[in-house]
């Protein structure tokens, strides 16, 4: 809820910060698959990843959404904007996932920390590439009719 207040007040949107929290969510197919493959309980700790991976992915949904915004300033197509985002946020997105990533595997053999690592780690991997893909998608389903209004209403 703290998230989404912030969001709002970034964006100035009640739908925006939904789009931009829907793949928290999307971090529990990583998280329990990881766990399912090491044969791993969901503990505490693995509560605590989840959460931490909230406010990762959140940020990727940001940069992006942010960077969609900042194209449109500049003149670009909106749909071009949206795919565009994606293509050029990658790589820092994914960097800063694969920095995270690599963290959390040295504390993997640790019998408290375990869980923590396996939610980091796999939650991270998942719900990056899904954001890559769901982010610009939802952005596009739910902002083109506002824009074809905006532009709609400025040739007239």
């Amino acid at each position: 809820l703290g998230i989404y207040i912030l969001v709002v007040a970034q964006f100035g949107s009640f739908k925006l910060p939904l789009v931009i929290l829907t793949p928290i969510p999307l971090t529990l197919i990583g998280i329990m698959l990881g766990h399912w493959l090491f044969h791993a309980a969901f503990t505490a700790t693995s509560m605590i990843g989840f959460i931490a991976l909230a406010g990762i992915i959140v940020r990727n949904s940001i940069l992006l959404v942010d960077f969609i915004n900042h194209q449109m300033r500049e003149g670009a197509d909106f749909a071009h904007a949206v795919v565009h985002s994606a293509a050029v946020r990658a790589k820092p997105i994914g960097l800063t996932a694969l920095a995270a990533m690599i963290g959390a595997v040295f504390i993997l053999d640790d019998p408290i920390f375990n869980g923590l690592a396996i939610s980091l780690i796999f939650g991270i991997l998942v719900s990056t590439v899904l954001t890559l893909v769901v982010i610009p998608v939802l952005y596009y389903a739910a902002m083109r009719k506002r824009v074809a209004d905006l532009q709609q209403g400025a040739l007239s």
